[in-house]
């Protein structure tokens, strides 16, 4: 079938307007437009909708048209082959059954001397030279079901700045059931999605999506909504334009009928290619649940990385006895819930996936609030060990990963600190009211008490200075003890 395919379609493409106008006639398409349009109508044809009498109609337009060539060159010579109506055709074909391309059996076919001779003058297909393919990106959010219209590239057809380039294609029976039949996101939006997706024609590694200037879509006889740019609060800084696939499904006929779309683009020296895809868009709750189901990370894995970073190193002069890890989401300043970090991150520190899927799913960007590097969603991972001490410290907002893989939790600070100016208690004390004994009375035994000093006074204040001279005239006893010093014996913070 592949091989039919392939003469099938190098036929359609020696076809002169005319043989393309008879052959979308005979199945009932539109005749109308530019030879390129023709073109990739008949190509579409092919390749979506090629049952045994178009391939027949093919083969009967290409003979025609060559074998009034060669009979103005040379006197035509007798070929034994059979004839097209001895093909024999697959008996089960039915227009308006799903099943659209029905095989040709190919047993006693012989190609080159059934075709005759192509452009060339050859009696077989010219070899191909195969060219690199424009290759998108994987989008999270979007599972690709069918690939309606490969990347191509928009060419340009005069030196206008606003340039033109329609497509026409038609969805199968199967694809519009799957529309028709899959649940809504929001009201009018259907999860399943005919998308536009629009990119650079770089074949050098897969492509993201990126608008040209001036970009208009119009499907069939409406005009489609594209993002517009976010502004920006930097001064300077020029806003940007969210670059996302464009939903065309609303404005298209869910029938066997043709749609048209019509790209409107700004040609400003880049070049940019458009492909057509069949999708099932994901919802952030539906990637998370993916998520918990293949990207967790055992507990013991973790440990052992914890570990690793915590190795010592003999190269280097500072030993690491330990690692302090938030119990905080930095996105939102909020407990984890659900601890993901991307493999390709060197950090311990995690993020709330919920948070972080809600967040893509609205703009997406795919980077780690952590290190500002790429975090996508195939590289993220959900830790165990972290989600384990999650359950099992509800108390603390910080722990502190240790060398051998253990961990403790870290307290806040203000619990185990005190005032600096807290009372100072005497340990021993006579006085059953908590009071503070004056400074100048005696003790038991004749021994005199121990004074209270105050750290929070300057030692080389004035009235500390005059407190000690009238002291010294009260006291005739005998000396007392210097005040500038340190915590005397048996004395404790009330903190």
């Amino acid at each position: 079938m592949a091989a039919e395919l392939v003469e099938a379609k190098n036929m359609v493409m020696s076809f002169r307007v005319s043989d393309l106008q008879m052959l979308l006639g005979f199945v009932g398409r539109s005749k109308s437009g530019l030879k390129h349009e023709l073109v990739t109508r008949a190509l579409q044809l092919v390749q979506f909708d090629c049952s045994p009498e178009v391939f027949k109609k093919i083969k009967e337009l290409y003979e025609t048209r060559y074998a009034k060539k060669s009979s103005e060159v040379a006197q035509p010579q007798p070929q034994q082959h059979r004839s097209p109506e001895a093909l024999s055709i697959h008996s089960s074909y039915d227009r308006g059954s799903t099943v659209a391309r029905t095989s040709i059996s190919t047993t006693n076919i012989d190609y080159p001397a059934l075709y005759g001779k192509y452009l060339n003058g050859l009696g077989r297909l010219p070899p191909k030279v195969a060219k690199p393919e424009v290759r998108l990106v994987k989008l999270p959010f979007y599972t690709t079901l069918d690939e309606l219209l490969k990347p191509t590239e928009l060419v340009p057809q005069n030196n206008e700045k606003l340039q033109e380039s329609p497509c026409i294609f038609a969805l199968t029976p199967r694809q519009v059931e799957l529309i028709r039949n899959s649940r809504e996101l929001q009201p009018g939006v259907k999860s399943v999605q005919v998308v536009l997706r629009i990119c650079y024609t770089d074949t050098s590694s897969p492509q993201e999506d990126q608008y040209p200037p001036n970009i208009a879509v119009k499907v069939n006889h409406s005009y489609c909504s594209v993002p517009g740019y976010y502004p920006s609060n930097k001064p300077g800084v020029e806003p940007k334009r969210p670059c996302r696939p464009i939903n065309l499904t609303h404005l298209m006929y869910l029938s066997a009928a043709t749609n048209r779309i019509t790209i409107t683009w700004g040609n400003y020296g880049k070049s940019y290619s458009v492909g057509l895809y069949l999708v099932r868009q994901m919802t952030s709750a539906e990637l998370l649940q993916r998520l918990k189901t293949i990207g967790i990370k055992h507990p013991e894995l973790c440990k052992a990385l914890v570990k690793e970073k915590l190795r010592l190193d003999p190269d280097s002069e500072i030993a690491t006895t330990g690692v302090r890890v938030s119990l905080i989401c930095p996105l939102v300043k909020m407990r984890l819930s659900v601890p993901c970090r991307a493999e390709t991150c060197a950090h311990l520190q995690c993020f709330d996936a919920v948070f972080y899927l809600q967040m893509n799913e609205k703009k997406p960007t795919w980077m780690c609030p952590v290190c500002d590097k790429p975090a996508p969603y195939d590289q993220l991972i959900i830790d165990g060990l972290l989600s384990k001490i999650l359950t099992e410290c509800e108390d603390a907002d910080e722990i502190e990963y240790l060398v051998d893989g253990s961990w403790c939790p870290i307290r806040a600070e203000k619990e185990r600190s005190c005032s600096p100016q807290c009372p100072i208690l005497v340990l021993g004390s006579s006085d059953v009211n908590g009071l503070l004994p004056t400074p100048n009375g005696n003790g038991e035994n004749g021994k005199a008490t121990a004074d209270v000093v105050d750290l929070t006074l300057d030692s080389s204040s004035s009235e500390e200075e005059e407190e000690e001279d009238e002291e010294d005239d009260d006291d005739d006893e005998g000396p007392q003890p210097k005040r500038r010093c340190s915590y005397e014996k048996g004395l404790v913070s009330a903190c």
